[in-house]
């Protein structure tokens, strides 16, 4: 599917194992210098036996959708049921699991981008809630999901970890009887 900006976001799958683990690792270097460890550590995921199990897991998942410029990857959307460390809900949702951009190219937008096609899943999944979770630790994140007309939901905790989770009512079609 073209967007904007002239990006492509295609279906990704396992032959994307390597540009994911590229966009973790530029990913994981722009947060440790930024004192922000607390997100995904401060080793590269591409040297870890744990990150490279998750990531293997996002690529094989079926719901990877890969954000091109030309020929640069440049993002990466994982969709799919909510985790079981957030509380489950009784309606009909989508989740996104990963929404990681190249930090090298931050502010062009493509996480935006990533975060519509979501949304566009979401609806025509017949989904009514988009729901998201990041680092609670990051208040610019927090932020820039909010940007993207998500409200804060509940905190959790994994493993120490403390998270926030988001949501964003969907509008959908309404049923023709």
């Amino acid at each position: 599917m073209e967007h904007s900006f002239g990006v492509l976001i295609r279906k990704g799958g396992p032959d994307d194992e390597d540009v994911l683990l590229a966009l973790f690792d530029e990913a994981v270097a722009w947060l440790v210098a930024r004192g922000q460890e607390g997100q995904w550590g401060r080793e590269p995921w591409s040297t870890s036996p744990n990150a490279l199990a998750r990531v293997h897991g996002l690529v094989t998942s079926g719901e990877l959708w890969i954000a091109e410029n030309g020929n640069e990857s440049v993002g990466a959307l994982v969709v799919g049921a909510a985790p079981p460390y957030v509380d489950p809900i009784r309606e009909p949702e989508l989740y996104i699991t990963l929404v990681l951009t190249s930090r090298r190219l931050a502010g062009r937008g493509y996480g935006s981008i990533l975060v519509d096609h979501a949304r566009a899943l979401a609806i025509e999944r017949d989904a009514h809630l988009l729901r998201v979770d990041c680092w609670a630790g990051a208040p610019s994140l927090i932020a820039w999901y909010e940007a993207q007309g998500f409200a804060r939901a509940a905190t959790f905790r994994v493993n120490g970890w403390l998270g926030q989770a988001l949501e964003q009512r969907l509008q959908t079609a309404p049923c023709s009887v």
